[in-house]
């Protein structure tokens, strides 16, 4: 085939257009083994990112996860920590409130005691009853607990009614008698005043 084109015969210039058609296709298929191989390349380069871009976040949601879980472990034991010494400050007041007001009230008992002992008359008796019954009320002012006041009417916070009376000559909700004297320490009470009612 080094002859001119123009020198050739119809049957080979028939044949020489086949050959070319065929280098042609080998040629397009060369170029196209070749940009699939560079595509392939370019994807292989970009998966490759890919997976080195989420290997990179799942270690760093795996740090971060280690690091929530240490978090959740030093304040579960913090808590843990702070609920026993609350409990243990809890029993500590307790004890310290009960040993204030023993120290107010053993006195009492201990005169108590000493009049049981006595072999005194009903009126030596009586007057020690009085003066320990004093010393109990005060005993009660130092720990700040006052009788609830049943003189000014009944009030459903303070008193506890467990009788009604229907009486047109008292007034309204007054408190005709007292069953139980009430106590109360500021504005917590302690012990209701159990009382009769009238209207």
């Amino acid at each position: 085939m080094d002859k001119n084109k123009s020198d050739l015969n119809p049957e080979e210039k028939v044949e020489n257009i086949i050959l070319e058609g065929e280098n042609v296709k080998e040629e397009s298929s060369v170029v196209s083994e070749a940009e699939v191989l560079e595509k392939e390349e370019c994807n292989n380069t970009v998966d490759l990112k890919e997976f080195s871009k989420y290997k990179d976040e799942a270690l760093k949601t795996k740090e971060e996860n280690i690091e929530l879980q240490e978090r959740l472990l030093r304040v579960t034991a913090e808590y843990e920590n702070y609920r026993k010494r609350t409990t243990k400050e809890k029993e500590s007041i307790y004890g310290y409130a009960c040993e204030d007001v023993l120290k107010n009230i053993l006195p009492v008992l201990d005169n108590l005691e000493r009049a049981a002992l006595t072999d005194g008359s009903v009126e030596d008796i009586k007057k020690g009853v009085e003066i320990t019954l004093k010393q109990f009320k005060e005993a009660l002012e130092k720990l700040q607990i006052e009788e609830i006041d049943t003189n000014s009417g009944f009030d459903p916070n303070m008193h506890e009614a467990v009788m009604h009376v229907v009486d047109e000559s008292l007034g309204e909700k007054e408190i005709i008698e007292v069953f139980q004297k009430g106590y109360k320490k500021g504005d917590k009470v302690i012990r209701y005043s159990v009382v009769k009612v009238a209207n």
